[in-house]
């Protein structure tokens, strides 16, 4: 397979420099691209010449934000803070006693929620979630992607002796929750789905990659029909493989269900973990199985989150190699044309994927500004962006690329001969739930950071950099 080369994007921060615009857009007509590099650095010429905006991206946060960011982000990046901060987290996640349960000691409750908790999610209760919705499109993001905490881990409870009535109770627990959380969205937001929140009953028929009971069935339709009578989307976050393969199915059958009824636009979304070997033939298996159902298919596009708990020969075995199936994974999609990478399924087959809508969600700067050169010279070529293209990274994680990603364009009318290109669609990811609740996806966000250390240093160091700046000008008396 031939890697995919770097862009190189001129960044330079100071005396009137320019740096790089990042372009978005967001049509659904078919793709013209042709088989051009789209590799190539995007010429200084279409860079905003705004240097206050270019220079502080992160000057929308407020200050509350950027001192708890920065506060998180210094332990997050340290391998000394870190791993104390994980065993508290597992002693919170699975209280032994009162003391531990943030849910019985006001105390603690007070300051995990103030802390981790408000960095990481978006509140206990309708009031909150929607607070925090409208401060994030406040800074200009589109909207975000809203996931209700609760879940059931593989190997959580399989062993307890079966009870009818209860595993029934936990599908119903899941569905109003669900139901809430899509009534908690606006217009155009995403609601992201566990479906082994649906308990011990979901879990055993995911494992063994069999379908839905009829209620289970049910309760998915429910939420399937309150999201499109909405408005709002849903997307499938991906799990162990211990139980991936059967949420795949679950996945396709669901697609099928919302995406026909949405011509021309996806309504449902999968995830696909680009770490995994498995992933593009996974992805090229789907998007014929759209092609010939006749919908758009709906791409959710991580590097991955079970680095700690997956059998390892499933994973690439360099970071490089995950980046280079990420990046021409992107770029097979936002150009529909297929790839090294992401190869057509049969030697006869058209060379243009079917219709496809994306979200890239990383928090990897390079990845980013691969995929927006690429719509750039879409955009100068005069061609039509067909593919809808979102932009996702977590509340609290990578603020600096979501920042960066709405400066781009609101500087945009700044910019020399730069062609005119609508807004991203940038979203941040949030989870909802009672403090107690939260505490196992705030557990699984210290987990992760183990393994990018040094991308969480990248945030710490962003974070402190717009900390001096504001202690800077407010010397000088200037905003």
């Amino acid at each position: 397979m031939k890697a995919a080369r770097s862009i190189r994007v001129p960044r330079v921060p100071a005396k009137g420099h320019v740096t790089s615009r990042l372009v978005s857009g967001t049509g659904n007509a078919r793709s013209s691209v042709a088989g051009a590099n789209l590799w190539q650095p995007v010429a200084p010429s279409q860079y905003p010449t705004s240097r206050k905006a270019l220079t502080a991206p992160l000057a929308k946060l407020p200050l509350s934000s950027v001192l708890r960011s920065l506060l998180v982000l210094s332990v997050s990046s340290s391998p000394l803070l870190l791993k104390p901060c994980i065993y508290t987290l597992s002693l919170l996640a699975h209280p032994r006693s009162a003391f531990w349960d943030v849910s019985k000691n006001p105390l603690l409750h007070f300051l995990v929620k103030h802390t981790i908790y408000k960095q990481f999610n978006a509140g206990e209760n309708k009031t909150e979630v929607q607070r925090s919705i409208q401060n994030i499109k406040g800074l200009g993001c589109r909207g975000v992607l809203l996931g209700y905490a609760r879940e059931v881990l593989v190997g959580e409870n399989q062993d307890a002796t079966y009870d009818a009535k209860a595993a029934r109770a936990e599908i119903q627990m899941w569905l109003d929750g669900t139901l809430r959380t899509v009534d908690m969205a606006q217009e155009g937001d995403f609601v992201a789905l566990k479906f082994t929140g649906m308990g011990t009953d979901a879990l055993k028929l995911l494992q063994q990659q069999a379908a839905p009971t009829e209620f289970m069935d049910t309760s998915i339709q429910k939420v399937c029909d309150l999201a499109i009578s909405r408005g709002v989307r849903l997307l499938v976050d991906a799990e162990e493989q211990a139980v991936q393969p059967g949420i795949e199915g679950w996945i396709m059958k669901y697609q099928k269900y919302c995406n026909s009824q949405t011509p021309g636009r996806a309504v449902f979304y999968g995830t696909y973990q680009a770490y995994l070997r498995s992933t593009p033939a996974t992805l090229a298996r789907h998007l014929e199985i759209a092609r010939a159902e006749g919908y758009t298919l709906g791409v959710k596009l991580v590097r991955g989150a079970y680095m700690k708990t997956e059998p390892r020969h499933l994973i690439w075995a360099k970071k490089e190699e995950t980046d280079r199936c990420y990046d021409e994974i992107v770029e097979a999609l936002l150009t529909r044309k297929y790839n090294s990478m992401l190869p057509a399924p049969a030697k006869d087959q058209t060379a243009e994927l079917p219709p496809v809508n994306v979200i890239i969600a990383t928090h990897n700067r390079e990845s980013v500004q691969k995929a927006h050169a690429i719509r750039v010279q879409q955009a100068t070529r005069g061609e039509d962006l067909g593919v809808d293209l979102s932009y996702a990274q977590l509340q609290g994680m990578a603020d600096e690329v979501s920042c960066e990603l709405l400066q781009g364009f609101e500087t945009a009318k700044a910019s020399v001969g730069a062609a005119p290109m609508a807004a991203p669609n940038v979203f941040k990811l949030l989870t909802w739930g009672s403090v107690q609740e939260c505490m196992g996806f705030l557990l699984r966000r210290a987990i992760e950071n183990t393994e990018a250390v040094g991308r969480t240093k990248d945030s710490q160091v962003a974070m402190f950099a717009e900390l001096r700046r504001r202690c800077r000008n407010l010397f000088r008396g200037i905003n």
